[in-house]
């Protein structure tokens, strides 16, 4: 991790102001390096895997530098997805809040005479697959002789798409004088010919080199919640698991402030850290958690560096870290001195294919986990009351109680009695007044491969039809549909995977025999 702020790196207020309310407290490693190279007016190739922080590389000195002319394109980002189009759009959204810059994503599978009519309207920066893209240029409607900046993200996966006949076209459609910004994991021959060709010969190389990230002694699981149900699942996890001590982090200053007063209305022993506080009141609330006066601490990733407790039996992750590498510097504070940890990520359905990535790149298996019912918290509780219960039977204090107890025995079951006192004991143990049984999100998806694509006329009415007709899966099982020349990906919710692969495998689709499977090739950020 390095201490280089954003505030050090050339970026204007409207640029700082979006990446604050963001929540980013600092630039990743690639992002250091790569934004004050651009904005300096080089062109880039940035060597990074994904989950590294590269949009909000590629974006701030993007839109910092970016120029708006009226009804003019200054900015063309290519993605291989459309997953990818969509979270990079969304990105720099939120990047640009404080600015007048307007994006839209484009890209397969959606109506593209909705996305003519919004170019007309006036667009400053397109984020779109090379095929829509594409479309768009031969139809006329989009002109890229003003663009300023030509990002490619994901340059590597384009390519095993076979899109690189595409992503030539495409440059060949703009200016010579365009600053072009290269992203790829690997460089293999293709990607490199790219950039010689297309790119300036003094571009610069930022290489970022990721070190094996391994956590070996912690226990990594993920909880997949409804966002609105946050804050429940929390205390939903924390009512069953009861852990010890533990560090729950979050994206944001603000963030940080708001659970920690929702945690102490609710009774929980919490204070939190983070960058707005002074160092007195940093060390004081670090020196109660080790002295085991506080059970939780909840801290943005910049405030829990100096954190060394040897025992912190948990790390959650109410919110997704920025970037793989803080992932692993904030669990790795669990399972120290030999001992065994515990890690839990809350995710919605949108983030997981971020947690995947982490998941390959720590190189380790993050289980998932079922939300607590109340059935779950109550037989916890439970088991607490009566160990309690049958602990004071065997002394003697609670025969001072006994006259009580007798006079109850005149007018109630006293199986009664002793149920309600339980009743009062739980409604104290529990955190949240908890009315729903079960509040866990649906089943995560599982990325298939599927061998006809475009070019065997396939369209997704047609695939959810055949999943229909021949798996009995409807279309709310069926997530992103991704379809290319020669082949397609889609997302199935993960129970339904077995079956569709069983009884649609072998059958024929648009005159093809088809063949699907696990797609090695994840979701991506």
């Amino acid at each position: 991790m390095n201490n280089t702020k954003f505030n050090e790196l050339g970026l204007n207020e409207k640029i700082l102001r979006g990446i604050e309310d963001m929540g980013f407290e600092e630039p990743s490693q690639i992002q250091a390096q790569v934004i004050p190279v651009v904005l300096e007016g080089n062109d880039v190739i940035g060597q990074a895997q994904t989950g590294t922080g590269k949009t909000l590389a590629f974006g701030a000195p993007m839109l910092n530098n970016l120029i708006k002319e009226n009804n003019v394109i200054k900015g063309l980002v290519l993605t291989p997805t459309r997953e990818l189009a969509i979270q990079v759009n969304e990105e720099l959204v939120r990047i640009a809040k404080h600015t007048r810059i307007r994006m839209l994503p484009v890209y397969g599978g959606q109506s593209i005479d909705r996305q003519i009519k919004a170019i007309r309207k006036g667009i400053d920066i397109v984020v779109g697959t090379p095929g829509r893209v594409l479309d768009l240029i031969r139809r006329g409607v989009l002109d890229l002789d003003e663009v300023q900046f030509l990002v490619l993200d994901e340059a590597d996966e384009m390519l095993n798409m076979g899109f690189v006949e595409d992503i030539e076209e495409i440059i060949n459609n703009c200016n010579s004088y365009r600053h072009t910004l290269l992203f790829s994991a690997t460089m293999p021959g293709p990607i490199k010919k790219i950039a010689s060709k297309y790119m300036k010969a003094d571009a610069k190389h930022v290489s970022i080199v990721k070190n094996s990230m391994t956590v070996s002694t912690v226990d990594q699981y993920y909880y997949e919640i409804k966002q609105k149900d946050r804050f429940e699942s929390l205390c939903r996890i924390l009512d069953v698991d009861e852990p010890d001590t533990s560090i729950i982090f979050c994206k944001t200053k603000r963030g940080v402030d708001e659970l920690v007063e929702s945690m102490q209305r609710r009774g929980y022993n919490v204070e939190g850290m983070h960058g707005d506080m002074n160092q007195s009141q940093r060390l004081n609330t670090l020196k109660k958690f080790k002295d085991e006066a506080l059970d939780f601490l909840v801290a943005t990733d910049v405030a829990a560096r100096g954190i060394d407790v040897e025992n912190v039996t948990h790390v959650i992750n109410y919110d997704l870290p920025q970037d793989t590498e803080s992932y692993v510097h904030r669990i790795g504070r669990t399972g120290r001195a030999n001992k065994t940890g515990t890690a839990y990520t809350l995710v919605t359905a949108r983030e997981y294919s971020v947690l995947k990535q982490i998941e390959k790149a720590t190189k380790g298996k993050i289980k998932r986990k079922e939300i607590p019912t109340i059935d779950d918290i109550f037989n916890v509780k439970y088991g607490h009351i009566l160990d309690n219960v049958k602990d004071i039977l065997e002394g003697d204090t609670y025969k001072r109680f006994i006259p009580l107890a007798t006079e109850l025995d005149d007018d109630y079951n006293l199986v009664d009695v002793a149920a309600a006192l339980m009743s009062m004991v739980y409604q104290n143990e529990v955190s949240f007044d908890y009315t729903e049984h079960s509040i866990g999100a649906k089943s995560s998806y599982v990325r298939l491969f599927i061998n006809v694509g475009r070019k065997d006329k396939l369209n997704p009415k047609l695939l959810l039809q055949f999943f229909n007709k021949e798996a009995n899966i409807y279309k709310e099982s069926v997530g992103d549909i991704d379809l290319l020349d020669k082949f397609s990906f889609v997302d199935v919710v993960e129970d339904d995977v077995d079956t569709l692969i069983r009884t649609c495998s072998g059958k024929k689709l648009c005159g093809r025999k088809v063949n699907i499977e696990v797609s090695t090739r994840s979701r991506k950020k």
